[in-house]
């Protein structure tokens, strides 16, 4: 039996996703900084030019690298949102993806990367506002509270290593945040 040839749009889609799984790797791995477009060809066994042809820069390589790492509630139920959000952290605490951890570990240290967190941070909170109540006062206050506090119980949990937060299940802690995410719900009175 011979084995079906590869169409050249086949194989470029293949090499373009070998340069993007090792990109996520290494920039999760090192941050952005020290991640070099040599260190992702060798990684993904390609030239570096054929990195560059492909993505055109570093910092296109990282955006490309970390694109999907949004999540916006659908439901304009507060106790619906609450437990979506509440939800993330099995995910969250989980492991995330490694476009996930490159990106929240290059935040602090490259513009770029910063600004690129800000949107995609900007956009949930406006989606979970979008998904308060109209009478809640403070909508969008409220929206980056929730967005905050999940992205600290982040940080705590995968890059600084808390013993409180490492050691605890995701549903212990979704339970002792409920509370509170339920308060923020709330439309004031």
């Amino acid at each position: 039996m011979s084995t079906p040839r590869q169409s050249r749009a086949d194989r470029r889609r293949a090499t373009e996703a070998r340069i993007l799984d090792s990109a996520r790797e290494l920039f999760a791995e090192k941050g952005f900084d020290r991640t070099t477009i040599r260190a992702v060809a060798t990684a993904a066994s390609v030239d570096p030019a054929l990195v560059m042809q492909y993505f055109g820069s570093k910092r296109e390589l990282f955006s490309r690298a970390v694109q999907a790492f949004s999540v916006l509630p659908e439901t304009p139920d507060s106790d619906a949102l609450v437990e979506q959000l509440l939800a993330t952290l099995d995910f969250k605490l989980g492991g995330l993806p490694e476009g996930a951890v490159a990106m929240l570990r290059s935040m602090l240290t490259d513009p770029a990367a910063a600004e690129y967190v800000r949107d995609a941070l900007d956009r949930q909170i406006d989606g979970v506002s979008a998904a308060l109540s109209p009478a809640t006062e403070y909508p969008e206050l409220r929206a980056a509270l929730f967005v905050t506090t999940l992205l600290g119980v982040t940080i705590g949990h995968q890059f600084l290593g808390l013993t409180a937060l490492h050691g605890a299940p995701p549903d212990r802690i979704a339970a002792l945040l409920r509370p509170a995410f339920k308060a923020l719900a709330e439309p004031s009175g």
